[in-house]
C-alpha cells in the first residue's frame, strides 16, 4: 500500500512537470501568434484565432497537447503568410524601382503604395508627359497619385 501511495505521488509530480512544461510551451507560442499579428497590422490581419476546447475547465495532458499542437500549426501559417507577404511586397519595390530607372519600358504600369507595404492610398505609375503629344514622342514618367479620392 505505501508503494501505490509513493507511485502515485511520483505520477502525480511527474503530470505537474508536464503540465508545466505544456503551459510554458503554449505560452510561448501564444506570445509568438500575438507578435505576427502585431508585426502583420496595418496592412491587413493575419489569422490568429486558436479556439478553446470547450470552455472554462482544467485541461487535462491530452488537451494541453492538442492545444499547443494547434498553435503551432497557427504559428507556422501566419509566419507563412507573412514571408509571403514580404516576398511579394519586396517584388514590388523591385518594380517601382525598375519603373523609375526606365519608364518607357514599364508604360502604363501601377504599383499601390499597400502593395509596397507603406500606408496611404497612392499609387505610383508610369503615363506619358504632355499626354498623346508625349505617348507618340515617347516621353514617359512615374507619377505618384495625390492619395485617396475624395468621399462622395
Amino acid at each position: 500500500m505505501v508503494q501505490l501511495t509513493v507511485r502515485r505521488a511520483g505520477t502525480i509530480a511527474d503530470e505537474r512537470a508536464a503540465r508545466r512544461q505544456l503551459r510554458a510551451q503554449i505560452a510561448r507560442l501564444e506570445t509568438q501568434l500575438s507578435d505576427a499579428l502585431i508585426s502583420a497590422f496595418p496592412y491587413g490581419p493575419v489569422a490568429t484565432a486558436v479556439p478553446a476546447p470547450g470552455g472554462p475547465r482544467v485541461l487535462g495532458l491530452g488537451e494541453l497537447e492538442r492545444v499547443r499542437d494547434a498553435l503551432a500549426a497557427r504559428v507556422g501559417s501566419a509566419r507563412a503568410e507573412l514571408d509571403e507577404r514580404g516576398e511579394r511586397q519586396a517584388a514590388c519595390r523591385a518594380l517601382l524601382e525598375r519603373m523609375l530607372l526606365d519608364p518607357g519600358r514599364h508604360r502604363f504600369v501601377r504599383v499601390a503604395n499597400r502593395d509596397l507595404g507603406e500606408p496611404g492610398c497612392g499609387v505610383w505609375h508610369v503615363r506619358p508627359r504632355l499626354g498623346l503629344i508625349g505617348m507618340l514622342a515617347g516621353w514617359w514618367q512615374v507619377k505618384l497619385s495625390s492619395g485617396c479620392p475624395l468621399a462622395s
